[in-house]
Order: structure tokens, then C-alpha cells, then sequence
């Protein structure tokens, strides 16, 4: 690790001098740990995108056992163009190609394992569908990286040194064949059960030592310079700590990684992620954030979610959480088992893109007469306000050192309106501002209308309303040292409705409902995009049997974006009971149809886990197809089910199993998960069975739903 410790060292002395000889001698001291080049790419690229597909996306799955046979990859339309094109339409900047996922398949012909594309009927067993997303990236001006997972459920050797020799050559392989990469990607995903060359057992590895990470990144920084290197600890963009897009609302680019237990290493997979959400002021380390969340809840397909693609407006609800907060935004993207990506996500990108264009397209400041209380050395021409509404994010507003908490005025050309504070701080110099406050001159005197903690490479200030004014101030209200501010910008976003939604109670009926008044919500239970021509809502409306319902509110010519609910079986009049006598204690919050409530409970034990059931009587007969499981949504892991089965019965003693599995990922990404039937059965009583939770000695449900269709 000291290597790179030295190599980041003398990047960022070289960043700095370039600073030094560019702005002469007076050009403010660096502060604490600053980015490298591939570091400040990384930070100008603010968004990118992930795309999963592989086995998983035939199977339903989110993580493949490491068994399935690569036949099943066999994508008749794929277009890799089309892919890259809808990520660049939405505004992201690059493309991160999961080569590999913890099934072990590779998606490139490799020498290192039979287990690749080239044992698919894809391309006739020829194709390489690595290089034909490098090839598209080219094509349309998007940087490249890369994932290949650690993990391998399908190796035989993985567990053994064996093993981490093979996948250094698998990233030699990659390093060498697809270009300049922008970033290698590297998850904690570490050990478990898999197929293992047919051993089908659990290994379990030392996640802090097995990788050899130091080595290993060695790799990377030779072949790929150009690339940062990310993962749970770095070791040059850290993970945010969730797979929810958001990052805190004060988030330092500096970071000093923590492992959970004392005395142990932090590594990948092993480190307290809580940290990464807000990072280290003062740290050691240059390490921002990426914040990373799937466009749908899963991060592979699944025709299921084609109704919960993320809309636009909730995209930029997450630009500003992540981008807005000095992080980086990840967007996983998710083709479909004909290679390309539905026309939801297709249009949701274009849209999420049209509307950071528009919003950002006029920096409303710009023109405007700056009035600073002090400039360094009283050199207008090296460090002045002038340079806050300029093109680059390095030129920048400098004060003299002992001036740590200077105003800046901004009188604008006319009567202006604005929504959007966009702040930058050159970083080159470092992460310096630790707080500001924005005021607008309105009725004859100063109010403040925003305040903020850290700033960084960007900070992005949503108002809850609109400002109009003729004067804006800025103040730094606490810095440790002198300020480098390089942008101070002003911008409106368009004026949109939000989504109704979409809601049903114990007895079936469904609510809809919206933040502010409208002039009509109008709504389908069909499946169908309502329009102004859809059913008008008026009041309340049953939906016992289940379905889609979807909404949009209409004011005047504004339309909102479409609110989706997605519904089982009524669950009014359900019995719940559990195979733990003693434990029957707020079983209804298993069924209530609230998010925020659960049920803890089921164990005979004090200390370990056992194993326990929830079963549902319906009361009737139904045709189930599937069932769902919510997670508690506290973002707490004691209790979360990790494997299951399900079983169904007619009479309530005589069951069949018609389902079993794992809830792959849910620890990082809690949404609700579906269990579909191999055929629909005919039952009355649905039992739920927890063979495993991922802590603690009891199960927590929040919800659990039984659908017919």
C-alpha cells in the first residue's frame, strides 16, 4: 500500500506545482489530502453508469450460483450501442462493463477459465461482449471501466492461491485488450456458498488478506494508470456505505477507512460502511464517494420490476443527494434477455437528461457585478471573484491566508429567479470551506434563504422555493484556512408536478393522493400509461384481488410523471400464525400493508438462530403465483432473511414446497423481493420458512404480500 501512498504523493505535488507555476508564488498553500489526475477525471466526469447482464438475467436471479450453463446467454438483439447511447442520453459520462459477477461467467473469450462467452451460442461461440461495449464507447465519447468480480462461485480453486492468480490474469486480460479504462471496479462481495467446481459448499476466505490487494492494485496502476481504483476502502473512490444513490448530506472527499473489529485490517467487504456516507474530515486519504443505486430495484433484469423503473425526476432527486454532494453518481443499468434496454429505462434516461440540460444550460449569475471583501495580495487579476463564473472548475476566488471567512456580493443584471446554488472549491488546493450561508436581498434587507457544510469538487443547493431577487451574498462562515472557491452559480429547474401516490388500506381500497392540490388525478388498473383520458380519480376504489394501479396528476397543460402501485391479494382477514408458540406477538404488522412497521420475532433461543415459519391462511383458495418479502426498512440487517423456502397447502398439515433460494445483495439493498412459483397453485395456506437471517437470532418481515398473477 505504501507505493501508492508514494505515487499519489507525487501526483498531487505535481498537480500543485502546475498551480503554483500558473498562478505565481502567491497562490494559496495546499490543504490537507488532495486528488491525483485520474482523481480529477473522476470528479469531472460526476456521473456514470454500471450494466449488468449475464446468467442472472435468464434466471431471474441477482447473484448466479455459479453453476448455470453459459448457454443460456444468448441475446438476439444485443446492441451495446444502444446501451452506451441511452446512458449518454441521460447526461452519464461513462460506462462501467461488469465483465465478470459472482457466477464467474466472463464475458469475454478468456484463457483462464472454460467458464466464458465463447461457451455460448452468442455470436456462434465468437463474440466478445467486452469489446463491443469498449468499441460502442469510442464511438459515442464515453470513458470505459471495468468490474470483474473477486468473488467466483464457479471456481473450483477460488478459496485456494490458486485461485487469486487467475484472477489477476483475468484483469491482466482486461487491462490489456480494451483501451484506456477510467476506473477498475471492486465490490466486497467475499465468499459464501457455490457451485465450486461441483463441490456445491460454503468458503469463506480472509477477506483482508486473501486478495493480496496491495499486489494486485499494483497490476492496475501499471497497466492502467489512468484508472482509479474503487472499492469498499478504495483505494481511490470509496463505496458511500448503501445502494440507495445518496450520499450525506455533509461528505467529505477525504476518508480514513475503519474496520468494524479492533485489531483487524480494513478491507474490501470488511469496514465499517457506515463511515463512507459522510467520510473523514481531515483524512488521510483523497477518497470520494461514488454513490451507487439501480435504475430498477435490482441491479439485473427482471421483468417484474418493468412497472418500478426510477422516474426522472426521482433520478434527480438522487443527482443532487450524490452529485449535488461532492460524490459521484453510479446508475446501474439493466439490458433484458434480448441485449438491449426496455424502452422504459430508455426513456426515463432521455428525460432525466433533458431536464439536467435545461436546468444547468444558464448560469443565471453569470453577467453579474461581484464585490468580494477580499481578494489575496489584492490581485484582481490572479484571484478574483471574475472567476466564479467562468468555464473551469481550477480558476478560482482566492483571499489573503489570515482571511478565512470572507462575503461576496453579487449584483445581478435585472430581477432574477432561481431554484439551484451550484458551489465549487478548486480542488486541486484541497477540500478547504467546512460551511457557507447564502442570503437574497429581499424587501429592504438581507435573508437567508440556504446554508450548507461541506463543498469540495461540487455542492448543489435544491431551494425549496423559488428566489427572486437583484442581490445574492455569499458567506464563508468556517474555514481552517484561506478559501479557493472556483464556481458560484445561480439556475432555475423547470417547473414540474409530482406524482400521485398511489396507497391501499387493510380493507383493499385504494387512496391516491398528491403534495399539493391539482386540478385531476387520472388512473388505470390495467397495466396501461394513463392520459388525460383515463378514469378521473374521485374517491377511494376497491382492489381486493390485486393489480397494477397507475397515476398522474394534470394542472392545466402540466402533466406529472407516472405513480405506480403494485398490489396482491386484500390482506384483510388473514390469519398469521408462527411455528414458535411463545412468539405471536405483533405478527399483524407481517400484513398491515405499512412499510415502516415489522415483526421481530420467532426464536426459541436466546443466543443462536433457528430456523422458524410465518404461515398465512387466506381464508379461501386463491391461484398463487408468488409471494413477496419486505425487509425492514430501518436499514438494519438483524433479523433480514437471507435464505427461505416456501410451502403451500390446502388443509394447513399437508404441505408442498414450491420454492427455495436466497435473497442475493438484500443486506446493501433492502427492497422487496419476489419468490415466483415454478406453476401457480391453487391453496389456502402460504408458510413462509427462514433457514437463515444475516444477524442476530430472530426474523424481522415488514411486509409479506401473496399475488395471483
Amino acid at each position: 500500500m505504501q507505493r501508492f501512498k508514494i505515487f499519489g504523493l507525487i501526483t498531487a505535488l505535481t498537480v500543485v506545482s502546475n498551480c503554483v507555476n500558473v498562478f505565481g508564488q502567491k497562490a494559496p498553500a495546499p490543504y490537507g489530502a488532495l486528488p491525483t489526475k485520474a482523481q480529477l477525471n473522476w470528479h469531472e466526469m460526476e456521473m456514470y453508469c454500471i450494466i449488468h447482464f449475464g446468467v442472472d438475467t435468464y434466471t431471474d436471479k441477482e447473484w448466479g450460483y455459479g453453476d448455470e450453463d453459459p448457454k443460456l446467454v444468448n441475446p438476439a438483439k444485443f446492441n451495446a450501442s444502444q446501451i452506451i447511447g441511452a446512458a449518454k442520453a441521460g447526461g452519464f459520462k461513462g460506462a462501467v462493463v461488469v465483465a465478470k459477477h459472482h457466477d464467474g461467467l466472463c464475458l469475454w473469450p478468456t484463457a483462464t477459465t472454460e467458464h466464458n462467452i465463447s461457451k455460448s451460442n452468442w455470436r456462434g461461440g465468437k463474440g466478445d461482449m467486452v469489446k463491443e461495449y469498449q468499441l460502442a464507447c469510442q464511438k459515442l465519447g464515453m470513458q470505459l471501466g471495468l468490474y470483474c468480480s473477486p468473488w467466483d462461485r464457479n471456481s473450483a480453486f477460488y478459496g485456494t492461491p490458486e485461485y487469486v492468480e487467475i484472477y489477476r490474469k483475468q484483469l491482466k486480460e482486461l487491462y490489456s485488450r480494451y483501451g484506456k479504462l477510467f476506473i477498475s471496479w471492486h465490490d466486497g462481495a467475499n465468499g459464501g456458498d457455490g457451485y465450486y467446481g461441483g463441490t456445491r459448499e460454503v468458503r469463506k476466505i480472509d477477506r483482508t488478506t486473501y486478495y493480496g490487494w496491495d499486489t494486485t492494485w499494483a497490476i492496475t496502476r501499471k497497466m492502467q494508470p489512468s484508472a482509479v481504483i474503487f472499492g469498499d476502502i478504495g483505494a481511490d473512490v470509496r463505496w458511500v456505505g448503501n445502494e440507495e444513490g445518496y450520499a450525506g448530506e455533509t461528505c467529505w472527499a477525504t476518508y480514513d477507512p475503519v474496520a468494524p473489529d479492533p485489531g483487524k485490517k480494513p478491507s474490501n467487504g470488511y469496514t465499517k460502511y457506515e463511515l463512507g456516507i459522510e467520510g473523514t474530515r481531515n483524512g488521510k486519504h483523497w477518497m470520494p464517494a461514488e454513490c451507487d443505486v439501480s435504475l430498477r430495484p435490482g441491479w439485473f433484469y427482471h421483468a417484474s420490476q418493468n412497472s418500478q423503473v426510477k422516474t426522472p425526476y426521482e433520478l434527480l432527486d438522487l443527482y443532487y443527494k450524490s452529485v449535488g454532494r461532492g460524490a459521484n453518481l453510479d446508475l446501474g443499468l439493466s439490458p433484458n434477455r434480448d441485449g438491449l434496454l426496455d424502452p422504459e429505462d430508455v426513456t426515463s434516461l432521455k428525460q432525466f437528461g433533458d431536464i439536467l440540460r435545461k436546468t444547468f444550460a444558464v448560469n443565471l449569475a453569470k453577467g453579474a457585478t461581484l464585490k468580494a471583501s477580499n481578494i489575496r495580495g489584492n490581485n484582481a487579476a490572479k484571484f478574483g471573484p471574475q472567476f466564479l463564473t467562468d468555464a473551469s472548475r481550477y480558476s478560482y476566488w482566492a483571499t489573503d491566508d489570515a482571511v478565512k471567512t470572507p462575503e461576496l456580493v453579487l449584483n445581478l443584471k435585472s430581477n432574477t429567479t432561481f431554484n439551484i446554488i451550484r458551489l465549487r472549491e478548486n480542488i486541486k488546493l484541497g477540500q478547504r470551506i467546512e460551511a457557507i450561508a447564502v442570503d437574497a436581498w429581499q424587501n429592504g434587507k438581507w435573508n437567508q434563504i440556504a446554508t450548507a457544510t461541506s463543498i469540495g469538487s461540487n455542492r448543489l443547493i435544491r431551494l425549496p422555493q423559488n428566489i427572486t431577487t437583484t442581490k445574492v451574498r455569499l458567506r464563508i462562515t468556517k474555514s481552517p484556512v484561506c478559501i479557493a472557491l472556483s464556481d458560484f452559480g445561480l439556475y432555475k429547474e423547470p417547473v414540474h408536478l409530482e406524482k400521485p401516490k398511489v396507497t391501499r388500506d387493510l380493507k383493499g381500497n385504494v387512496t391516491l393522493t398528491t403534495n399539493a392540490p391539482v386540478s385531476a388525478i387520472y388512473y388505470t388498473t390495467d397495466g396501461r400509461t394513463p392520459t388525460k383520458a383515463s378514469a378521473i380519480y374521485k374517491a377511494g376504489f376497491p382492489l381486493k384481488n390485486g393489480g397494477v394501479v397507475k397515476a398522474l396528476a394534470a394542472d392545466g397543460s402540466q402533466v406529472s410523471e407516472v405513480g405506480v402501485g403494485e398490489f396482491g391479494l386484500n390482506k384483510e382477514g388473514w390469519k398469521i400464525t408462527t411455528d414458535v408458540p411463545a412468539d405471536q406477538n405483533n405478527l399483524n404488522q407481517v400484513a398491515d400493508e405499512n412499510p415502516n412497521s415489522f415483526y421481530y420475532g420467532g426464536s426459541n433461543t436466546n443466543t443462536d438462530f433457528t430456523p422458524s415459519a410465518i404461515t398465512i391462511d387466506l381464508g379461501n383458495s386463491h391461484p398463487v403465483s408468488a409471494i413477496t418479502y419486505l425487509p425492514r426498512q430501518d436499514k438494519k440487517a438483524d433479523g433480514v432473511v437471507d435464505q427461505y423456502s416456501v410451502s403451500v397447502s390446502n388443509d394447513g398439515t399437508n404441505w408442498t414446497q414450491v420454492a427455495s433460494g436466497e435473497f442475493s445483495n438484500i443486506r446493501a439493498n433492502p427492497v422487496q423481493q419476489l419468490v415466483r412459483f415454478a406453476q401457480p397453485a391453487n391453496v389456502r395456506f402460504v408458510k413462509f420458512e427462514t433457514k437463515h437471517v444475516l444477524a442476530g437470532n430472530k426474523i424481522a418481515v415488514a411486509e409479506l404480500g401473496v399475488l395471483t398473477k
